[in-house]
């Protein structure tokens, strides 16, 4: 019975973020990066990404959540680094040789925090039509219906879209912020 609320509950706060997310974006069309992170391929709002960088080096932080890679500078600013594929237990994806250029960290800002997010492979910026965007199914692999805005149809399976706004709590984006001073 406990279990059945917990998914019910999670079911309607993926359908409002879905909702939100067409809602707030009344324009027919969205750009979004796209990128790889373990065997799926995901996409966040090109509005919600600073820019994406190639990371010389990553300090550690002492006692640092598991998914908390660690700092670093970014032309004197200090950026703190999470770990997606620690965070959700995902496994990374074994690149070719020639695919290493295709790594990156993406710098993101939720509540005027900047964030490094490393993911496996960067893909690229995709238009979509608003109104191909699909709730999301309750089981998705990898990460939670929670953080999902909605779902599209691609060539080759499916592309989920992330509400970044989501994928931190608030005291935890608190944590995370005040690693970056």
């Amino acid at each position: 019975m406990i279990s059945y609320a917990i998914d019910a509950a999670v079911e309607k706060m993926a359908f409002f973020s879905y909702a939100a997310f067409v809602e707030s974006h009344n324009e027919s069309q969205r750009q979004l990066v796209t990128f790889q992170l373990g065997p799926e391929i995901y996409g966040i709002d090109i509005m919600d990404v600073r820019e994406i960088v190639q990371m010389d080096s990553v300090r550690p932080i002492p006692n640092a959540p598991p998914s908390v890679e660690g700092i670093f500078n970014l032309r004197g600013e200090i950026i703190p680094v999470i770990n997606l594929h620690k965070r959700f237990h995902i496994r990374k994806v074994d690149l070719e040789d020639d695919e290493d250029l295709l790594t990156g960290t993406i710098i993101i800002s939720i509540n005027n925090t900047k964030i490094g997010m490393i993911v496996d492979k960067i893909l690229r910026v995709l238009p979509i039509e608003v109104a191909s965007i699909q709730p999301p199914p309750q089981i998705l692999t990898g990460i939670g219906a929670e953080y999902i805005q909605g779902v599209i149809s691609a060539e080759d399976g499916y592309l989920i879209i992330l509400d970044i706004h989501r994928l931190f709590d608030p005291r935890e984006l608190q944590q995370i912020g005040a690693m970056g001073r």
